[in-house]
């Protein structure tokens, strides 16, 4: 086995509102992805919110995490992750998708 340090900050903002803060939480410089499941958020219209929170970030998606995640589709996120160089992650929706 290899020494390392890990290393996992995490913040969770929950309530009504709370989505304005993102502007002020995420790095402008950020390459971020969010990631949400089934598509709820884009018929309850939290995704659109997001979305203008989020206005001058670059916002990249990953869509489709499942209830109890597999290690199959979160390890597709973590290909995208790196593909795509990410350094913010930004989980929008249930349990489910902060648990990936």
């Amino acid at each position: 086995m290899f020494n390392f340090s890990y290393h996992n900050p995490t913040r969770i903002v929950f309530g009504d509102g709370q989505i304005s803060q993102l502007s002020k939480l995420v790095p402008k410089e950020s390459r971020v992805l969010l990631t949400y499941g089934g598509g709820s958020i884009k018929q309850n219209g939290v995704y659109q919110q997001v979305i203008d929170a989020l206005k001058g970030h670059q916002v990249l998606e990953f869509s489709g995490i499942e209830p109890n995640p597999s290690y199959e589709t979160l390890s597709k996120a973590v290909a995208l992750v790196k593909a795509e160089k990410i350094d913010f992650i930004l989980a929008v929706g249930g349990g489910s998708v902060v648990d990936g």
